[in-house]
């Protein structure tokens, strides 16, 4: 998972838009014929950063064959649902379904109230996080494939009997979507709505125990609520992580460090208090004992790796390796 951070300075492998972008296309192409499992992207508006997901991943999408390619997160206070559909469902077909959305009510923004801009209002009485679900909701019916719109009697093409729905429409899509949840309530509420979970390194301090704790009774809360719910399928759950498996002197000059990284706590609003997970940094077996710790990593079914993208493709791809090739198999992960 990369942010897509670019900077215009000299010792930043990626300067513009253009580096972020291209790169992020050359990476997940390394990702896949290293083995990885998918490509993620953040998505954040207003900053020097990867902000409008679909472009990037229809072209991934066209340059790879098996990895999943997805987002963590889309901010739902952003988003026209509808337009969204139409861009998801191309994004899908063209990766020949592999797409794996995910979506929240964002994070701390760059600007004030930044989805006004976009031209969506809170209605009276709502939260901008309320907006940002409800706009959630929206997007899921329209997924669902069904009709909803009156045909005209005078269309410029032949309609289908019925009422139309948003097309391209993938009738898979649906189940590949995930909320991005900072809170054990919002767990709860994706679940009860059959989304998957992503669970960051960015949580809501709710106990004040550690932050990889407080993840596994957040995913154990979502399983009750999906059992609960009575949905046909397995959900699946994600956590995010920054590892870095310490195996040659460019890693222990970036990253030997954070062999000591802890948790980090404090308020990332007004009204919240939040706990920011550790970094994990060492030597591919040292690595593994900090990991077999986590209890939130035993509960998940999938593990987001976060990489460094200025520091270039090739060193990402070195990273990403490193973890496959040294750590994977003493986790015995897949």
């Amino acid at each position: 998972m990369s942010f897509g951070h670019w900077t215009d300075h000299p010792q930043s492998g990626t300067r513009s838009a253009s580096d972020a972008l291209l790169q992020a296309i050359d990476l997940a192409v390394a990702a896949e014929e290293l083995g990885a499992d998918g490509a993620y992207f953040r998505v954040h508006h207003f900053a020097q950063q990867y902000a409008s997901p679909f472009p990037l991943l229809a072209a991934i999408g066209a340059r790879t064959s098996r990895i999943e390619i997805g987002t963590g997160v889309i901010d739902m206070r952003y988003e026209n649902p509808l337009y969204m559909a139409e861009d998801a469902g191309s994004a899908d077909l063209i990766s020949n379904r592999r797409l794996q959305l995910g979506i929240s009510r964002g994070s701390p923004e760059q600007v004030i109230d930044g989805w006004r801009h976009f031209g969506f209002e809170p209605r009276e009485g709502e939260s901008d996080a309320d907006m940002g679900r409800r706009h959630t909701e929206r997007l899921l019916e329209v997924l669902s494939g069904e009709g909803f719109a009156e045909p005209s009697p005078k269309p410029m093409f032949p309609n289908p009997p019925g009422l139309l729905r948003i097309e391209p429409h993938s009738d898979t899509l649906r189940e590949r979507i995930w909320w991005g949840s900072g809170s054990n309530a919002t767990a709860v509420w994706a679940a009860k709505l059959g989304m998957n979970l992503q669970s960051s390194t960015l949580k809501d301090d709710e106990s004040g125990k550690p932050s990889h704790v407080q993840q596994a009774e957040q995913i154990q809360l979502y399983r009750d609520a999906w059992k609960e719910a009575g949905h046909a399928r397995e959900p699946r759950v994600s956590v995010s992580r920054s590892i870095f498996a310490l195996t040659d002197e460019r890693d222990w000059q970036y990253f030997g460090r954070d062999r000591y990284s802890s948790d980090q706590v404090g308020n990332i609003d007004a009204k919240t208090r939040a706990v920011f997970g550790k970094s994990y940094a060492g030597e591919p077996d040292e690595l593994a004992k900090k990991l077999a710790e986590d209890e939130a990593i035993a509960a998940a079914d999938t593990l987001l790796l976060t990489v460094p993208n200025q520091l270039g493709v090739d060193y990402n791809a070195h990273v990403i390796e490193s973890v496959l090739k040294h750590v994977a198999p003493l986790m015995g992960w897949r």
